[in-house]
């Protein structure tokens, strides 16, 4: 069995495999046109797969690579994404176990891999999760609520390609292809199983940052609510106030304490007195 790692698209290298090994144009265009959806296909000689490769970016958005594969029955071809490695330490891990192995074997190997490579974004997408739930309870700000629609649109595409790579998987275990031998068929079916619990996981992770979304804009209506009780108390508690000294300010004869030397005082005192009433009132009412 021989394996061709070629590790950029555009290397020369590509166009002499495809002569070697009669791949088709339109499969050799896959691979130089960069985020196709994962995808499988069989042609004359050989199955043609695309899967995608995920990893958390430094900025905490979502990488995807391509990682193209060629079975035949006595060889295997990938092609890696040049920008992102994130292939690389897969490929090398199951070329150092191909020794002896069939063709199939790597490709099953490859495949199981790349689906085996979910667990860690997605464990990282539950952590960022758990930490958006603390912060929209406690510490709701826009900051977080930008961050809730950045992660919501991850989990959207990361979801697009586990849809996409289930239905390779699904795909793979119904193939009646000789280039792939039954003793593989029920790895395969792992494989699919696999990728039905991740995209569980998906919409799981999903349903949970639904539930910090609504918790986030219940914490703001709650704050502005209380905001709202405290300014309403405020303006009541000076509404006495206001109403005495707004009738004292019109100036008219005959009001109390208007002559009294000490009409300050009392005016004040009567202020005073029904401040100190109302907010018993308030009290009582549990306002606040």
């Amino acid at each position: 069995m021989d394996w061709h790692q070629v590790r950029d698209p555009q290397d020369p290298e590509l166009d002499r495999l495809a002569g070697l090994y009669r791949l088709h144009p339109l499969h050799i265009e896959d691979c130089r046109h960069r985020n196709q959806s994962a995808k499988v296909e069989e042609s004359r000689g050989y199955v043609f797969a695309v899967f995608k490769t995920v990893e958390i970016a430094s900025d905490g958005s979502l990488a995807l690579a391509d990682l193209d594969v060629f079975l035949g029955r006595d060889f295997i071809i990938t092609i890696e994404d040049p920008k992102l490695h994130s292939a690389r330490g897969l490929l090398d891990t199951v070329r150092q176990a191909a020794s002896g192995m069939r063709a199939d074997q790597v490709f099953y190997r490859i495949t199981d891999g790349v689906v085996d490579s979910y667990l860690p974004v997605l464990d990282r997408f539950s952590e960022i999760i758990d930490e958006l739930e603390d912060q929209v309870l406690d510490r709701p700000a826009p900051q977080t609520l930008s961050r809730v629609f950045e992660t919501k649109r991850s989990l959207i595409l990361l979801r697009r390609v586990l849809v996409n790579t289930r239905d390779v998987a699904g795909h793979l275990q119904r193939s009646e292809s000789d280039l792939i031998h039954r003793d593989m068929w029920p790895f395969l079916r792992d494989v699919y199983d696999h990728v039905a619990r991740n995209l569980d996981l998906v919409e799981m992770q999903r349903d949970l940052l639904t539930g910090a979304l609504d918790i986030y804009l219940s914490s703001v209506a709650n704050r502005t609510n209380q905001v709202m009780k405290v300014l309403t108390v405020l303006g009541t508690i000076a509404l006495p106030a206001l109403v005495i000294s707004g009738i004292y300010g019109m100036n008219l004869k005959g009001l109390p304490f208007a002559d009294s030397p000490y009409g300050t005082v009392m005016v004040s005192g009567v202020m005073l007195a029904t401040t100190v009433v109302l907010l018993a009132v308030l009290r009582l009412l549990r306002w606040f």
